[in-house]
Order: structure tokens, then sequence, then C-alpha cells
């Protein structure tokens, strides 16, 4: 697939706006109300930056902003393209590859994700110590990047100081944040019963259709990651009823004032961490 370099795609980027961001916060369904708590400095469709696809799933504007999240500046993307929209790999993570090109060190991403630990309860969320790849792809498969590694360690994918980053913005925000392992699937069809049994002897607490591929690349450029999903949904057979996409963006919507308010106290935390370290 022929995709602009990432660079020039970054370079673009650095003539919209004077602000220099180091952390970068990817909106999946049920975190798009974090824009509320956002002074926009610039807003970017994805049509006009070379290489991003525009998003087909309702809930993901496609929209990039720069702004300021209390005082912290951050570049924040509003929505992402998925592998099961048809997309390859290279395409669903160039958004990824561009943010580390940009200066970007640490990204937080985020998703809605069905639940399938037992105590989890539609409208909780769940910070990432870990993920599952059954997507039935890798996003490094292909010819090796110049001066990126091809093996890549995942053993600390998820970065503990940015989770605990999550768990005290959670305390401030009065939400109790559950921790767990992330496994992706690639979609779109929900998964079955007998599925969500076998992910869950697997060591799966909560199963969704991204993030996976982004963390993998980030993690390749070097960035240091952070996750949190919000369980919308319980998995096929353990929740009640047959499942929809109206019940994942219905969930999201009632807990789009939690979700905007950790992500914003995650964004003042994750500043108040990086003045400490500079003195």
């Amino acid at each position: 697939m022929d995709l602009p370099n990432s660079q020039t795609a970054a370079a673009r980027l650095k003539k919209n706006s004077p602000l220099r961001p180091t952390l970068a916060i990817v909106l999946g369904s049920g975190f798009h109300h974090a824009l509320t708590e956002l002074r926009v400095d610039k807003k970017i469709s994805y049509a006009k930056i070379p290489g991003f696809p525009k998003p087909t799933v309702s809930g993901h504007a496609g929209e990039l902003y720069f702004g300021h999240l209390g005082r912290t500046p951050v570049m924040v993307l509003s929505g992402r393209v998925h592998f099961y929209e048809g997309h390859e790999m290279e395409r669903v993570t160039f958004a990824t590859r561009t943010l580390a090109a940009f200066g970007i060190t640490d990204l937080l991403l985020t998703n809605a994700a069905g639940g399938i630990n037992k105590n989890f309860r539609a409208g909780d969320f769940m910070a990432l110590t870990d993920h599952i790849n059954f997507m039935g792809a890798n996003p490094l498969r292909g010819p090796q990047y110049k001066n990126l590694p091809r093996f890549v360690d995942l053993t600390e994918t998820y970065d503990k100081k940015l989770r605990e980053r999550l768990f005290q913005a959670g305390k401030i925000s009065k939400l109790k944040l559950q921790r767990g392992v992330y496994l992706a699937v690639s979609g779109p069809s929900y998964e079955t019963p007998a599925e969500i049994r076998a992910f869950a002897r697997l060591g799966a607490d909560a199963v969704g259709m991204s993030t996976v591929p982004e963390a993998v690349v980030a993690r390749q450029c070097g960035l240091n990651v952070a996750a949190v999903s919000c369980i919308t949904n319980l998995a096929a057979g353990i929740g009640k009823g047959n499942l929809s996409h109206t019940e994942v963006l219905e969930t999201a919507e009632r807990m789009k004032k939690s979700g905007a308010q950790l992500i914003k106290n995650f964004a003042e935390l994750y500043l108040k961490g990086r003045m400490k370290n500079e003195e």
C-alpha cells in the first residue's frame, strides 16, 4: 500500500499549530465528550492530513485537535479507523507513527469494550494491564521500518507510571477504575458465547476491536502507552439479551461525563509528573 511518509504527515501538523505537546490521546467510543474539556487551539480534519483515512463508524468524527486539558498541552485524535473497516494494518496504525514522528512521547488510548470479567458492570472503566492479540494480524508484519526494531518486546506494553496516573485520576474523579487484560478481535461481528468462555479461560477481562495495533506500533516507536476501556456492555453469554452497537453507544452516552473527567484529570496529573521529573 502506498502511504505518505509519517514524517510528511507530522510536518503538516507542525504547520497547523505552534503547540508541541508530548501527550496524545486517542478518543474511542465513549470518550468523545472529553472534547468539551479541551481548550482548542486548532482543529484539523483527518481528510487534510496526508495518509489519515476517514473513519466510517458512528461515534468516530475523524478530527485532530491541538489544545489544552487544564494546563496540559495535548494532541487529541477524535476517532480511529479499525481493521474491520477493510484497512490494512499499515493504515490502521499510520496515525500512531505520525504521532511518534511529530515528537509525542506518551500516548493514551481509549476504547469501548465488552466485559468478560463477571465482576464488571456496564459503565465501568478498566485500565489495561496487558492484552491478547486475537485479530489474526500483527501490525509489524511486512517490510521493516528503517531504524526501528522488528522484534519488539511487549513485556511492559502498558506503562506502569502512566497507569498509576490513571488510577489517581480515577480517585479524583470519584470513579472505581477496574484493571485487566484486553483481548482484541478483528470484528465487526460480536463474539459467540463459546468464544467468550474461551477468552475468559485465556485470562481476558474485556474484549474489543481496536487499541492493540496502535499499542504495538507505539511501543516499536518508543512511546510510553496507557489505555483505558469503557465497559459498555457485558459480552455474549454473560449479560442478558442480544448485543448491538446501539447498546454500546447508549452506555457511552450515559458515561460520557465520567470519561471526560477521567481524561482531563489524567492529563493534569501527567503534567505534574513531568514537571516533577524536570526539577
